[in-house]
Protein backbone atom coordinates (compact mmCIF):
# COMPACT_ATOMS: atom_id res chain seq x y z
CA UNK A 1 0.00 0.00 0.00
CA UNK A 2 2.80 2.43 -0.23
CA UNK A 3 4.11 4.86 -2.41
CA UNK A 4 5.77 2.27 -4.06
CA UNK A 5 3.09 1.58 -6.10
CA UNK A 6 3.70 4.40 -8.62
CA UNK A 7 7.05 2.44 -9.11
CA UNK A 8 5.10 -1.21 -9.49
CA UNK A 9 2.76 0.05 -11.90
CA UNK A 10 5.64 1.12 -14.16
CA UNK A 11 7.37 -1.65 -13.69
CA UNK A 12 4.01 -3.60 -14.58
CA UNK A 13 4.03 -1.51 -17.84
CA UNK A 14 7.46 -2.96 -18.87
CA UNK A 15 6.36 -6.46 -18.14
CA UNK A 16 8.50 -6.73 -15.06
CA UNK A 17 5.97 -8.24 -13.25
CA UNK A 18 5.55 -10.97 -15.66
CA UNK A 19 8.15 -12.88 -14.20
CA UNK A 20 7.81 -14.97 -11.02
CA UNK A 21 9.18 -13.87 -8.00
CA UNK A 22 9.50 -10.16 -8.64
CA UNK A 23 8.84 -8.28 -5.91
CA UNK A 24 7.99 -4.49 -5.25
CA UNK A 25 9.64 -1.87 -6.58
CA UNK A 26 9.94 -0.08 -3.31
CA UNK A 27 12.89 2.40 -4.02
CA UNK A 28 12.44 2.76 -7.40
CA UNK A 29 12.68 7.13 -8.40
CA UNK A 30 8.90 8.88 -8.76
CA UNK A 31 8.54 9.90 -11.95
CA UNK A 32 10.04 13.28 -12.53
CA UNK A 33 7.89 16.38 -12.31
CA UNK A 34 5.67 17.31 -14.95
CA UNK A 35 5.12 21.25 -15.12
CA UNK A 36 2.08 22.53 -13.35
CA UNK A 37 0.08 24.05 -16.49
CA UNK A 38 0.29 20.40 -18.09
CA UNK A 39 -1.57 18.75 -14.81
CA UNK A 40 -5.08 18.06 -15.02
CA UNK A 41 -7.51 20.28 -12.68
CA UNK A 42 -8.49 18.80 -9.67
CA UNK A 43 -5.22 16.63 -9.25
CA UNK A 44 -2.92 16.66 -6.27
CA UNK A 45 0.36 16.89 -6.53
CA UNK A 46 3.12 18.10 -9.50
CA UNK A 47 4.99 14.73 -10.46
CA UNK A 48 4.01 13.27 -13.93
CA UNK A 49 0.60 11.29 -12.53
CA UNK A 50 1.35 8.39 -15.28
CA UNK A 51 1.76 5.77 -13.42
CA UNK A 52 0.00 6.89 -10.01
CA UNK A 53 -2.25 9.59 -10.87
CA UNK A 54 -5.70 7.59 -9.53
CA UNK A 55 -3.36 6.03 -6.92
CA UNK A 56 -2.31 9.53 -5.43
CA UNK A 57 -5.65 10.51 -5.34
CA UNK A 58 -7.37 7.97 -3.50
CA UNK A 59 -4.94 7.87 -0.74
CA UNK A 60 -5.35 11.70 -0.63
CA UNK A 61 -8.95 11.19 -0.65
CA UNK A 62 -8.89 8.37 2.29
CA UNK A 63 -6.27 10.40 4.38
CA UNK A 64 -8.77 14.03 3.85
CA UNK A 65 -11.57 11.72 5.51
CA UNK A 66 -10.00 10.36 8.52
CA UNK A 67 -9.47 13.88 9.51
CA UNK A 68 -12.88 15.50 8.86
CA UNK A 69 -11.72 17.06 5.66
CA UNK A 70 -13.98 17.90 3.03
CA UNK A 71 -12.16 17.61 0.27
CA UNK A 72 -12.89 20.02 -3.21
CA UNK A 73 -15.84 18.89 -5.73
CA UNK A 74 -13.19 19.28 -8.09
CA UNK A 75 -10.77 16.75 -6.90
CA UNK A 76 -13.58 14.11 -6.18
CA UNK A 77 -15.06 14.78 -9.63
CA UNK A 78 -11.20 14.05 -11.23
CA UNK A 79 -10.99 10.61 -9.51
CA UNK A 80 -15.11 9.72 -10.74
CA UNK A 81 -13.85 11.07 -14.37
CA UNK A 82 -11.00 8.16 -14.62
CA UNK A 83 -13.51 5.49 -14.27
CA UNK A 84 -14.02 3.38 -17.34
CA UNK A 85 -17.26 2.62 -18.68
CA UNK A 86 -16.80 -1.37 -17.82
CA UNK A 87 -15.85 -0.38 -13.32
CA UNK A 88 -12.03 -0.32 -13.62
CA UNK A 89 -9.73 2.05 -13.78
CA UNK A 90 -6.30 2.78 -15.30
CA UNK A 91 -3.40 4.01 -13.14
CA UNK A 92 -4.25 7.56 -15.40
CA UNK A 93 -6.20 8.39 -18.09
CA UNK A 94 -5.12 11.60 -19.89
CA UNK A 95 -7.98 12.19 -22.17
CA UNK A 96 -11.42 10.56 -20.24
CA UNK A 97 -13.17 11.78 -23.39
CA UNK A 98 -11.86 9.00 -25.23
CA UNK A 99 -13.23 5.40 -24.24
CA UNK A 100 -11.40 2.88 -22.55
CA UNK A 101 -10.82 -0.10 -24.75
CA UNK A 102 -8.86 -3.02 -25.19
CA UNK A 103 -5.74 -0.83 -25.26
CA UNK A 104 -6.50 0.45 -21.80
CA UNK A 105 -3.61 -0.76 -19.39
CA UNK A 106 -6.50 -1.47 -16.34
CA UNK A 107 -5.05 -2.24 -13.08
CA UNK A 108 -6.48 -3.41 -10.16
CA UNK A 109 -4.64 -1.29 -7.42
CA UNK A 110 -5.86 1.86 -8.93
CA UNK A 111 -9.39 0.71 -8.96
CA UNK A 112 -9.24 -1.15 -5.35
CA UNK A 113 -8.07 2.29 -4.01
CA UNK A 114 -10.35 4.41 -5.42
CA UNK A 115 -13.52 1.76 -4.43
CA UNK A 116 -12.15 2.41 -1.01
CA UNK A 117 -11.73 6.43 -1.69
CA UNK A 118 -15.29 6.67 -3.34
CA UNK A 119 -16.79 4.40 -0.41
CA UNK A 120 -15.55 6.79 2.54
CA UNK A 121 -16.59 9.64 0.88
CA UNK A 122 -20.23 8.79 0.83
CA UNK A 123 -22.64 9.57 -2.76
CA UNK A 124 -21.02 7.15 -5.09
CA UNK A 125 -22.82 3.70 -4.79
CA UNK A 126 -22.98 3.31 -8.39
CA UNK A 127 -19.62 3.81 -8.72
CA UNK A 128 -18.62 1.54 -6.24
CA UNK A 129 -20.18 -1.17 -7.20
CA UNK A 130 -19.38 -0.71 -10.55
CA UNK A 131 -15.36 -1.36 -9.67
CA UNK A 132 -16.36 -3.99 -7.20
CA UNK A 133 -17.84 -5.82 -10.56
CA UNK A 134 -15.17 -5.53 -12.51
CA UNK A 135 -12.48 -6.74 -10.03
CA UNK A 136 -15.20 -9.58 -9.38
CA UNK A 137 -14.70 -9.80 -13.59
CA UNK A 138 -10.78 -10.25 -13.03
CA UNK A 139 -10.02 -12.37 -10.29
CA UNK A 140 -7.31 -15.53 -10.97
CA UNK A 141 -8.03 -18.85 -10.64
CA UNK A 142 -6.27 -19.18 -7.82
CA UNK A 143 -8.43 -16.43 -6.51
CA UNK A 144 -6.45 -13.39 -6.28
CA UNK A 145 -5.68 -10.41 -8.07
CA UNK A 146 -2.43 -9.36 -10.45
CA UNK A 147 -1.45 -5.63 -10.73
CA UNK A 148 -2.86 -5.76 -14.69
CA UNK A 149 -5.31 -8.18 -15.49
CA UNK A 150 -3.71 -11.67 -17.20
CA UNK A 151 -0.64 -11.70 -15.16
CA UNK A 152 0.42 -14.61 -11.88
CA UNK A 153 -1.71 -13.21 -8.89
CA UNK A 154 0.55 -11.54 -6.13
CA UNK A 155 0.05 -10.75 -2.35
CA UNK A 156 0.22 -6.78 -2.77
CA UNK A 157 -2.58 -6.76 -5.22
CA UNK A 158 -4.34 -10.14 -3.87
CA UNK A 159 -4.84 -7.85 -0.38
CA UNK A 160 -5.79 -4.55 -1.89
CA UNK A 161 -7.99 -5.77 -3.31
CA UNK A 162 -9.58 -7.65 -0.52
CA UNK A 163 -9.32 -4.54 1.18
CA UNK A 164 -11.49 -2.81 -0.99
CA UNK A 165 -13.90 -5.63 -0.93
CA UNK A 166 -14.17 -5.12 2.90
CA UNK A 167 -14.43 -1.56 2.97
CA UNK A 168 -17.31 -1.96 0.47
CA UNK A 169 -19.10 -5.01 2.15
CA UNK A 170 -18.81 -7.01 -0.30
CA UNK A 171 -18.13 -10.26 1.24
CA UNK A 172 -14.71 -11.58 -0.04
CA UNK A 173 -14.95 -14.29 1.51
CA UNK A 174 -17.69 -15.40 -0.91
CA UNK A 175 -16.02 -14.49 -4.07
CA UNK A 176 -15.24 -17.59 -5.75
CA UNK A 177 -12.89 -18.26 -9.08
CA UNK A 178 -14.28 -20.83 -11.52
CA UNK A 179 -12.57 -23.66 -9.66
CA UNK A 180 -13.82 -22.59 -6.26
CA UNK A 181 -10.57 -20.63 -4.89
CA UNK A 182 -11.44 -17.61 -2.46
CA UNK A 183 -9.14 -14.47 -2.01
CA UNK A 184 -8.20 -15.94 1.03
CA UNK A 185 -6.98 -18.96 -0.33
CA UNK A 186 -4.42 -17.17 -2.37
CA UNK A 187 -3.88 -14.87 0.31
CA UNK A 188 -2.46 -17.32 2.65
CA UNK A 189 -0.58 -18.89 -0.33
CA UNK A 190 2.30 -16.13 0.37
CA UNK A 191 2.24 -16.81 3.94
CA UNK A 192 5.23 -17.47 5.16
CA UNK A 193 5.58 -20.51 8.07
CA UNK A 194 6.53 -19.55 11.38
CA UNK A 195 9.37 -22.35 10.94
CA UNK A 196 10.78 -20.28 8.57
CA UNK A 197 13.84 -18.94 10.35
CA UNK A 198 14.75 -16.10 7.48
CA UNK A 199 11.04 -14.86 7.62
CA UNK A 200 8.60 -17.04 9.49
CA UNK A 201 4.90 -15.12 9.28
CA UNK A 202 6.02 -12.76 6.76
CA UNK A 203 4.29 -12.57 3.45
CA UNK A 204 5.72 -12.69 0.21
CA UNK A 205 5.22 -10.80 -2.77
CA UNK A 206 5.28 -13.89 -5.41
CA UNK A 207 7.50 -17.03 -5.10
CA UNK A 208 11.04 -16.89 -6.49
CA UNK A 209 11.89 -19.00 -9.93
CA UNK A 210 12.57 -21.54 -7.29
CA UNK A 211 9.03 -21.68 -5.70
CA UNK A 212 10.34 -20.29 -2.46
CA UNK A 213 8.86 -17.44 -0.71
CA UNK A 214 10.33 -15.11 0.57
CA UNK A 215 9.43 -12.00 3.48
CA UNK A 216 8.31 -9.10 1.69
CA UNK A 217 7.43 -5.66 4.03
CA UNK A 218 5.05 -4.29 1.66
CA UNK A 219 2.94 -7.55 0.70
CA UNK A 220 3.40 -8.52 4.81
CA UNK A 221 1.75 -5.13 5.72
CA UNK A 222 -1.11 -5.14 2.89
CA UNK A 223 -1.06 -8.67 3.92
CA UNK A 224 -2.05 -8.36 7.60
CA UNK A 225 -4.79 -5.57 6.97
CA UNK A 226 -6.51 -7.95 4.59
CA UNK A 227 -6.19 -11.59 6.60
CA UNK A 228 -7.97 -9.13 8.80
CA UNK A 229 -10.55 -8.03 6.71
CA UNK A 230 -9.83 -4.25 7.06
CA UNK A 231 -9.50 -1.04 4.61
CA UNK A 232 -6.96 1.55 5.02
CA UNK A 233 -9.13 3.63 7.32
CA UNK A 234 -8.99 2.63 11.32
CA UNK A 235 -10.84 3.60 13.77
CA UNK A 236 -7.77 3.63 16.15
CA UNK A 237 -5.61 1.50 17.90
CA UNK A 238 -7.04 -1.93 19.79
CA UNK A 239 -5.50 -3.71 22.58
CA UNK A 240 -4.64 -7.31 20.93
CA UNK A 241 -2.18 -8.72 23.14
CA UNK A 242 1.70 -9.77 22.82
CA UNK A 243 1.66 -10.76 18.78
CA UNK A 244 2.91 -14.29 17.98
CA UNK A 245 3.83 -16.39 15.14
CA UNK A 246 1.70 -19.94 15.47
CA UNK A 247 1.55 -22.10 12.27
CA UNK A 248 -1.56 -24.52 12.55
CA UNK A 249 -2.48 -27.54 10.46
CA UNK A 250 -4.48 -25.22 8.49
CA UNK A 251 -3.28 -21.58 8.47
CA UNK A 252 -6.86 -19.31 8.09
CA UNK A 253 -6.43 -15.69 6.66
CA UNK A 254 -6.95 -14.42 10.59
CA UNK A 255 -4.01 -16.61 12.00
CA UNK A 256 -1.63 -15.56 8.82
CA UNK A 257 -2.39 -11.63 9.56
CA UNK A 258 -1.49 -12.17 12.70
CA UNK A 259 1.34 -14.27 11.97
CA UNK A 260 2.54 -11.21 9.71
CA UNK A 261 2.10 -8.57 12.23
CA UNK A 262 4.54 -10.49 15.02
CA UNK A 263 7.11 -10.69 12.27
CA UNK A 264 6.44 -6.79 11.37
CA UNK A 265 6.70 -6.36 15.35
CA UNK A 266 10.24 -8.43 15.07
CA UNK A 267 11.54 -6.26 12.09
CA UNK A 268 10.90 -2.85 13.64
CA UNK A 269 12.08 -3.72 17.00
CA UNK A 270 15.40 -3.60 15.33
CA UNK A 271 15.84 -0.39 13.72
CA UNK A 272 12.34 1.38 14.52
CA UNK A 273 12.05 0.95 10.22
CA UNK A 274 11.76 -1.47 7.66
CA UNK A 275 14.59 -1.87 4.96
CA UNK A 276 14.09 -1.95 0.79
CA UNK A 277 16.23 -4.41 -0.55
CA UNK A 278 18.37 -2.91 -3.38
CA UNK A 279 16.92 -3.03 -6.84
CA UNK A 280 18.88 -4.94 -9.23
CA UNK A 281 21.61 -3.34 -11.18
CA UNK A 282 22.24 -0.77 -8.23
CA UNK A 283 25.29 -0.02 -7.61
CA UNK A 284 24.99 0.48 -4.24
CA UNK A 285 24.01 -2.94 -2.39
CA UNK A 286 23.45 -1.75 1.13
CA UNK A 287 19.40 -1.86 1.74
CA UNK A 288 17.29 2.03 2.94
CA UNK A 289 15.44 2.67 4.82
CA UNK A 290 11.96 2.50 3.58
CA UNK A 291 9.62 5.74 4.84
CA UNK A 292 6.45 4.02 3.00
CA UNK A 293 6.67 0.83 4.20
CA UNK A 294 7.60 2.01 7.78
CA UNK A 295 4.14 3.81 7.61
CA UNK A 296 2.14 0.41 6.42
CA UNK A 297 3.42 -1.42 9.02
CA UNK A 298 2.48 0.86 11.59
CA UNK A 299 -1.14 1.02 10.40
CA UNK A 300 -0.92 -2.64 9.85
CA UNK A 301 0.09 -3.32 13.24
CA UNK A 302 -2.46 -0.97 14.91
CA UNK A 303 -5.33 -2.91 12.67
CA UNK A 304 -4.06 -5.73 14.28
CA UNK A 305 -4.51 -4.65 18.05
CA UNK A 306 0.14 -3.69 18.41
CA UNK A 307 0.51 -0.32 18.01
CA UNK A 308 2.23 -0.37 21.05
CA UNK A 309 5.01 -1.92 19.30
CA UNK A 310 4.88 0.52 16.39
CA UNK A 311 6.10 3.36 18.88
CA UNK A 312 9.76 3.27 18.00
CA UNK A 313 8.80 3.38 14.15
CA UNK A 314 6.35 6.27 14.89
CA UNK A 315 9.27 8.14 16.56
CA UNK A 316 11.60 7.24 13.53
CA UNK A 317 9.13 8.50 10.94
CA UNK A 318 8.39 11.39 12.94
CA UNK A 319 12.29 12.18 13.17
CA UNK A 320 12.97 11.62 9.69
CA UNK A 321 10.16 11.37 6.69
CA UNK A 322 9.87 14.91 6.06
CA UNK A 323 12.02 15.13 3.58
CA UNK A 324 10.78 11.97 2.02
CA UNK A 325 7.44 12.80 2.02
CA UNK A 326 8.01 16.35 0.54
CA UNK A 327 10.01 14.53 -2.39
CA UNK A 328 7.17 12.06 -2.56
CA UNK A 329 4.08 14.09 -2.22
CA UNK A 330 0.95 12.94 -1.58
CA UNK A 331 0.48 10.24 -1.38
CA UNK A 332 3.00 10.08 1.09
CA UNK A 333 1.82 12.57 3.09
CA UNK A 334 -1.37 10.21 3.00
CA UNK A 335 0.47 7.40 4.51
CA UNK A 336 1.67 9.02 7.26
CA UNK A 337 -1.78 10.32 8.08
CA UNK A 338 -3.11 6.71 7.95
CA UNK A 339 -0.54 5.15 9.85
CA UNK A 340 -0.69 8.07 12.39
CA UNK A 341 -4.36 8.16 12.82
CA UNK A 342 -4.83 4.50 13.30
CA UNK A 343 -1.88 4.23 15.79
CA UNK A 344 -3.99 6.66 18.00
CA UNK A 345 -1.60 10.05 17.44
CA UNK A 346 -2.83 13.47 15.88
CA UNK A 347 -1.69 13.76 12.40
CA UNK A 348 -1.50 17.51 13.19
CA UNK A 349 0.88 17.45 14.79
CA UNK A 350 3.68 14.89 14.01
CA UNK A 351 7.24 15.92 15.31
CA UNK A 352 5.85 19.66 15.15
CA UNK A 353 4.52 19.25 11.60
CA UNK A 354 0.79 19.48 10.25
CA UNK A 355 0.33 17.06 8.24
CA UNK A 356 -3.03 17.54 7.17
CA UNK A 357 -2.29 20.77 5.65
CA UNK A 358 1.02 19.64 4.41
CA UNK A 359 -1.60 16.96 2.40
CA UNK A 360 -4.04 19.62 1.52
CA UNK A 361 -1.32 22.20 0.01
CA UNK A 362 -0.66 19.58 -2.10
CA UNK A 363 -4.09 19.94 -3.85
CA UNK A 364 -7.15 22.02 -4.54
CA UNK A 365 -8.27 23.58 -1.34
CA UNK A 366 -10.89 21.92 0.77
CA UNK A 367 -13.99 22.54 1.34
CA UNK A 368 -13.69 22.58 4.88
CA UNK A 369 -11.12 20.81 7.34
CA UNK A 370 -11.86 20.39 11.12
CA UNK A 371 -9.85 19.05 14.20
CA UNK A 372 -11.56 16.16 15.07
CA UNK A 373 -11.83 14.52 18.58
CA UNK A 374 -10.63 11.39 19.55
CA UNK A 375 -11.26 8.88 16.31
CA UNK A 376 -14.17 7.00 16.09
CA UNK A 377 -15.63 4.04 14.30
CA UNK A 378 -17.23 5.10 11.21
CA UNK A 379 -20.77 3.87 11.03
CA UNK A 380 -21.85 1.92 7.59
CA UNK A 381 -23.76 4.03 5.39
CA UNK A 382 -24.57 0.69 3.60
CA UNK A 383 -23.90 2.15 0.37
CA UNK A 384 -23.00 -1.01 -1.08
CA UNK A 385 -26.02 -2.48 -1.19
CA UNK A 386 -25.09 -5.41 1.30
CA UNK A 387 -25.50 -6.16 4.35
CA UNK A 388 -22.89 -4.79 7.31
CA UNK A 389 -21.55 -8.64 8.55
CA UNK A 390 -18.51 -8.46 10.34
CA UNK A 391 -15.58 -7.97 8.04
CA UNK A 392 -12.92 -9.78 10.24
CA UNK A 393 -15.47 -13.40 9.63
CA UNK A 394 -15.87 -13.25 5.67
CA UNK A 395 -13.38 -15.99 5.35
CA UNK A 396 -14.91 -18.30 7.69
CA UNK A 397 -18.22 -18.03 6.17
CA UNK A 398 -16.56 -18.82 2.58
CA UNK A 399 -14.55 -21.69 3.96
CA UNK A 400 -17.83 -22.64 5.25
CA UNK A 401 -19.88 -22.50 1.97
CA UNK A 402 -16.58 -24.37 0.31
CA UNK A 403 -17.05 -27.16 3.12
CA UNK A 404 -20.41 -27.96 2.51
CA UNK A 405 -20.57 -27.81 -1.27
CA UNK A 406 -17.35 -29.96 -0.95
CA UNK A 407 -15.79 -27.93 -3.95
CA UNK A 408 -12.81 -29.50 -5.11
CA UNK A 409 -9.05 -27.73 -5.04
CA UNK A 410 -7.92 -27.21 -8.62
CA UNK A 411 -5.44 -24.44 -9.80
CA UNK A 412 -5.47 -23.36 -13.39
CA UNK A 413 -4.48 -20.56 -14.82
CA UNK A 414 -7.04 -17.91 -16.37
CA UNK A 415 -7.69 -16.52 -19.22
CA UNK A 416 -6.92 -12.72 -19.66
CA UNK A 417 -10.23 -11.13 -18.66
CA UNK A 418 -11.96 -8.80 -21.39
CA UNK A 419 -11.39 -5.29 -20.66
CA UNK A 420 -14.10 -2.87 -22.76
Amino acid sequence: MSVRRSAAALAAASAVLCVAGAPAATAAPAPSPSPSAALPTGLYGTQDPTYDGVWRQSLALLAQDVVKTVPADQAVDWLTGQQCANGGFASYRADVAKPCDAKTMLDTNATAVAVQALRALGGHRDAVNKGIGWLKSVQNEDGGWSYNPGMPSDANSTSIVISAFASAKARPGELRSKSGKTPFDALVSFAIPCADTAGGGAFAYQPDKAGKLLANGDATAAGVLAGLGRGMILAGPKPGGEPRCATPAKATPEQSARNGAAYLAKALAKTGHLDSPPLPGATDPAPKPDFGNTADAVLALSAAGHSDKASDAIRWLEQNSAAWAKGAGPAAYAQLILAVHAFGADPRDFGGADLVQQLNATGPAPVSTTAPAAPQAKADDSESGTSGDSAGIWWFIGAGVAAGAGIGILISGRRKSKQQ
